[in-house]
C-alpha cells in the first residue's frame, strides 16, 4: 500500500479542509436522518398497516410517530428499520396514573410484546395536555404521574434505552416575542415545571408541536405569509444579536428561551409535529403546503438562531389526509400523502 505524505505546511490546511467536508458531509446525514412523519389513523379509505410501512419505506422515511398503541402498526414494523414514537392517548392517563400495575401491563402489552423488532425509541405520553387547554385540561393531573409510572416500568422490564416524554405544545407559552424572552404562562408553571424536572432527571427530550400555519392565521394582519413559509427575503424580527427570517424558528428558540427559565437549559427539543393543510382555507393551499414542507426539511438541518449547527429531529404532519378528523375542515388535508398513497407535493425525503 502506498502512503501519501504531506509536508507540516500544507498538511494542517489540507486536514482542515478534510475535517469541514466530514463534518458538513455528516451534518447532511443527520439532518436527513432527523426528519420523521407522523401515522395517523382517523379515516375510513387509508392503506394497511403493511402498505403504510412498506410506503415509509420506499419513500425512505425512517422515523414514524403513531398516537396509540395500534397493534396492526405495531405488527407491521417489526423488522422494518424505522425509529418510532408510540403515543401514550390521554384517555389513557388516568388509569395509568392510577390504578396499580396498569403502567405494568401497558408496556408488557404495547412495548415488550413487539421490542426489540420494532425500535420504539420514545414514548410519549399524552398529547398537547394543559391545565388551561379546554379539551384536555381534565388530564392535567394525571399527565406526570403517568409519565413516572410509564417510566418506573420499563426500567423494571430492562428498558432504560426508551425515553418517556410528553407531547407539549406552543400554547403553554405565555411570552413568546422576541423568542429570547420566551417564558411559561404563570397559569402552566405549576404544571409544566415539574414535568421539566422529570424530563432533564432521565435525560429525556421535550417534544413541541410546532404550527406556523396556526399561529399565521390566528393574526394574518401581523404575520406575513413568508414568515410562516420560509420564504421570507431578508430578517423580519432582529432580537439582539439574532435575527430570525422564519417563524419556526422563533417558535422554537421562544420554547428553548422558555425552557432555560425553567431549569432546561440542557434539554433538547424534538418537534412532534408541524405541518400545513392543502384545503379548508385561503392559506391552506396545495402550493403553500408543499413550499412550507420542503423548507421545512431542508432548514431544520442547520438548526436555530438560538441553536446553530444542531439539527432538529422533526416529525412532519401528518402521513394521509385523514377524512374522519373532527374540527375545521382543515384538519382533514395535512396529509403528505393520499389515500390512495399518492404523493400530494413529491417531496424527496432521501
Amino acid at each position: 500500500m502506498a502512503l501519501v505524505m504531506f509536508s507540516s505546511k500544507r498538511s494542517k490546511p489540507l486536514m482542515a479542509a478534510i475535517f469541514l467536508l466530514i463534518g458538513l458531509l455528516m451534518s447532511t446525514i443527520t439532518g436527513i436522518q432527523s426528519i420523521g412523519v407522523c401515522y395517523g389513523t382517523l379515516g375510513d379509505n387509508l392503506p394497511s398497516a403493511p402498505e403504510v410501512v412498506q410506503l415509509y419505506q420506499s419513500s425512505g422515511i425512517n422515523r414514524m410517530r403513531i398516537f396509540d398503541p395500534n397493534p396492526a402498526t405495531l405488527e407491521a414494523l417489526r423488522r422494518s428499520g424505522i425509529r418510532l414514537i408510540l403515543g401514550v392517548p390521554n384517555d389513557d392517563l388516568q388509569a395509568l396514573a392510577s390504578i396499580p400495575n396498569a403502567a405494568t401491563d401497558w408496556i408488557q402489552s404495547n412495548v415488550l410484546t413487539y421490542t426489540p423488532d420494532v425500535d420504539i425509541w420514545c414514548i410519549a405520553v399524552g398529547n398537547e395536555v394543559s391545565p388551561t387547554n379546554a379539551p384536555t385540561s381534565q388530564f392535567a393531573n394525571y399527565l406526570l404521574p403517568a409519565m413516572k409510572n410509564i417510566q418506573s416500568a420499563l426500567v423494571a422490564a430492562g428498558l432504560t434505552q426508551i425515553k418517556v416524554s410528553t407531547a407539549s405544545f406552543s400554547q403553554l407559552l405565555g411570552s413568546s416575542f422576541p423568542p429570547s424572552q420566551g417564558s411559561f404562562s404563570d397559569g402552566v408553571s405549576s404544571f409544566i415545571n415539574p414535568i421539566i424536572s422529570f424530563l432533564v432527571e432521565n435525560d429525556s427530550p421535550f417534544l413541541a408541536n410546532i404550527y406556523p400555519y396556526f399561529s399565521y392565521t390566528g393574526d394574518s394582519q401581523n404575520i406575513p405569509l413568508p414568515y410562516a413559509l420560509f420564504t421570507a427575503p431578508g430578517v423580519v424580527v432582529q432580537d439582539g444579536n439574532l435575527q430570525y427570517q422564519n417563524l419556526f424558528d422563533a417558535t422554537l428558540d421562544a420554547i428553548y428561551a422558555a425552557l432555560e427559565r425553567s431549569g432546561g437549559a440542557n434539554l433538547q427539543i424534538v418537534v412532534s409535529e408541524s405541518g400545513w393543510p392543502s384545503e379548508g382555507d385561503p392559506a391552506a393551499t396545495v402550493e403553500n403546503a408543499r413550499t412550507y414542507y420542503s423548507n421545512l426539511m431542508n432548514h431544520v438541518k442547520g438548526g436555530t438562531p438560538r441553536r446553530p449547527g444542531q439539527a432538529v429531529e422533526t416529525y412532519l404532519f401528518a402521513m394521509f389526509d385523514e377524512n374522519q378528523k373532527g374540527g375545521l375542515e382543515t384538519e382533514r388535508h395535512f396529509g403528505l400523502f393520499s389515500p390512495s398513497q399518492q404523493s400530494k407535493y413529491q417531496i424527496a425525503f432521501n
